[in-house]
């Protein structure tokens, strides 16, 4: 009886032991941390946790909240970017080819689909990158420091248009996501993208239909106030090269779809650990259960 008591706690300490997801750390030149100005040192280490390496590996950055506002301003209410910077991101730099990876921790607005679509529009792409915070937080901040870390390795700046494109793209993205109860409309915003050499050609009644077109396509409804969200964002896009967005955004796709693939079997395992607490729930029962009755 004791040896199956004690297998069967071994077993739930060892589902319930938490795992960080992170990326193996490679042997370059070209990562950086990106930490928030306001963290202590404490929850500094439990940053490098979830980033899985020793601070000192590599170089480090540090971002203020005044940084984060000269992008964020104008775009996002004051509440979501707060008065302090929390946000912090680990960045490495990937072959031409090798697609944006991005893995989200205590982030809670902005999802990893919305970075990597908004990064690609900012010119940023072939990267590694874990945004995360020692608490949750919108994660808005995060694209700042992104920013900064990337200029930083190539030693050149990314455009201005680009990178106010590329925040407002995130920031429209993540308030339609609130608005619209979860739902990423981040494909929509790319379907846009595809077709931009049109788009700046169409009225903004013949964009609106366009969008009632597409979103109908993705099977979401949009409102008045949602559907000029989403000019406002196309004629910012417009600023941007047609071509070089085009093909920003189709050398992403794979991304989104190693995303996508990830999302689902991440649902597979959730639903067989249910199953296994159950049971391990049902073996409790009936272990103490019988115990009690002998």
């Amino acid at each position: 009886m004791k040896l199956r008591q004690i297998l069967a706690i071994f077993l739930v300490i060892c589902l319930l032991t938490p795992m960080t997801a992170v990326f193996a750390a490679e042997e370059t030149a070209d990562r950086r941390a990106v930490i928030g100005a306001d963290l202590s040192d404490e929850q500094i280490e439990s940053v490098y946790k979830t980033f899985g390496i020793k601070r000192g590996d590599i170089k480090e950055l540090r971002i203020t909240n005044a940084d984060e506002r000269r992008y964020l301003e104008g775009h996002v209410d004051s509440s979501k970017i707060g008065t302090r910077s929390i946000s912090c991101v680990y960045i490495e730099l990937q072959k031409d080819g090798k697609g944006t990876d991005v893995q989200t921790s205590n982030i809670n607005w902005c999802t990893a689909k919305m970075y990597i679509s908004a990064l690609a529009t900012a010119g940023i792409t072939d990267a590694k990158i874990i945004v995360t915070a020692p608490f949750e937080v919108s994660g808005t901040a995060a694209l700042a420091g992104i920013y900064q870390a990337y200029e930083d390795m190539s030693g050149k700046e990314i455009d201005a248009v680009a990178k106010e494109v590329g925040t407002e793209e995130l920031t429209v993205t993540a308030k339609l996501a609130e608005q619209l109860g979860g739902y990423d409309i981040t494909e929509l915003v790319n379907e846009l993208k595809l077709i931009l050499d049109d788009v700046r050609n169409m009225t903004d009644e013949e964009l609106r239909q366009e969008i009632l077109k597409l979103a109908e396509q993705f099977n979401v409804k949009l409102t008045d106030s949602q559907i000029d969200q989403l000019i406002k964002l196309c004629r910012s896009l417009e600023k941007l090269n047609p071509e070089q967005l085009k093909e920003k955004v189709e050398g992403i796709q794979n991304s989104l779809n190693k995303l996508a693939e990830a999302k689902e079997k991440i649902s597979g395992i959730s639903a067989k650990l249910a199953d296994i607490f159950k049971s391990i729930g049902d073996f409790f029962k009936r272990l103490f259960g019988g115990a009690k009755t002998a």
